[in-house]
């Protein structure tokens, strides 16, 4: 069988090349090579064997080539970044998506499966619950509750402070732009999917992390900025207060998530949570690097924050556990794992981009004013 990969150069998209061609498969990548993401151009850890395509979902003629003769679309291709040019992120991310199904519609292509990468974005701002009110799907806190250092999400009714949920994939309430942006390519994927039956499965992945995470990234997030600022002798700058919690998941359980659902047909038309069910706070998230890392770099926290940022975000797994899949690695596991592969590639390197002075600049980034 021949398996396209949308984004194959990418982080998760070259581990599911390896795990396919580990499988057997004969494997096609399509890569736009994102100079944020790749400035080096296409990465040496992608294999010799397979088939490369250099450019963009979204450009019609190309993605047609890429589509021919393929059994298994893996769409990992994503537009992911902090930085306030919205409308890059529908037409990549939803249009790039619908581009998809209308070529496999169009040249009735025999494709068994597709199965597309969504976020845990989706969620929003999240599931709470308030002790008098009960269940609420939150709204973003305000500029203005930001702005007073009012981190907690509060209930709209009491103005109490509300308790964070396990996000469960039938509330979904997105209102960044990346996270509308996935939501919108998850719902054409899986409607069109319905309708012209094209078996089709997404998979919300929570923080996905481990070897081959960009160092140029901006949105390559928390495990880039901290283990390359602590191995750099920097100190963490942390936003808010850092109690604020995310789910961390290893690169190698979201690989077994997808080849679990590319064999189950029960998964076919849904979406699945793939994350580690557990909360770990940003602070509790620096104290383990700086441990792993062994620098007693200090913690910054300048009760700044980052505008779009959720309050809480951990998922629920019990989905795709009732499937068989189940998480095998810690976070301890993921930062190992992760700092292995720095000191491999030849440590942190001297052109890495300061993405948080970019995003103080573009106005991503606000002070709180106590």
């Amino acid at each position: 069988m021949r398996v396209l990969v949308t984004g194959g150069a990418g982080f998760i998209g070259s581990h599911l090349v390896d795990r396919f061609l580990r499988e057997g498969f004969r494997v096609r990548v399509l890569d736009s090579l994102d100079s944020k993401v790749h400035p080096n151009g296409c990465p040496t850890y992608l294999p010799s064997q397979i088939e490369f395509i250099h450019g963009s979902v979204t450009d019609k003629a190309v993605l047609r080539e890429a589509l021919k003769g393929v059994d298994v679309v893996s769409h990992q291709a994503a537009y992911q970044d902090y930085m306030p040019d919205f409308s890059r992120f529908l037409h990549v991310n939803a249009v790039g998506t619908a581009l998809i199904y209308e070529l496999i519609v169009q040249d009735r292509l025999p494709v068994k499966k597709v199965i597309v990468a969504s976020s845990q974005a989706v969620y929003g701002e999240g599931q709470y619950d308030c002790f008098e009110h009960g269940f609420l799907l939150a709204t973003p806190r305000s500029q203005q509750q930001l702005a007073r250092g009012q981190w907690d999400l509060l209930c709209p009714h009491c103005k109490h402070p509300a308790c964070p949920r396990l996000l469960e994939e039938e509330h979904t309430n997105p209102y960044n732009q990346y996270a509308v942006s996935k939501l919108a390519g998850e719902k054409i994927a899986l409607g069109l999917g319905w309708i012209h039956g094209i078996p089709t499965v997404s998979l919300r992945y929570s923080i996905t992390q481990g070897p081959r995470q960009s160092l140029f990234n901006h949105y390559s997030g928390i495990c880039r900025i901290f283990v390359s600022r602590a191995l750099s002798g920097d100190p963490l700058v942390i936003y808010e207060n850092g109690c604020q919690t995310r789910d961390f998941v290893h690169i190698e359980d979201v690989v077994n998530a997808h080849m679990l659902v590319l064999e189950k047909d029960a998964a076919n038309g849904q979406a699945f949570n793939v994350g580690s069910g557990r909360a770990t706070s940003v602070i509790e998230y620096a104290q383990l690097v700086r441990d792993k890392v062994g620098n007693d770099v200090e913690f910054r926290i300048p009760a700044e924050y980052r505008t779009g940022d959720n309050r809480h975000s951990v998922s629920s797994i019990v989905k795709l556990q009732v499937l068989g899949w189940a998480p095998k690695h810690t976070l301890s596991d993921i930062l190992d794992d992760f700092i292995d592969w720095i000191a491999k590639s030849g440590g942190v390197p001297e052109q890495i981009q300061d993405a948080y002075s970019d995003m103080k600049q573009a106005g991503v980034v606000l002070a709180a004013s106590k």
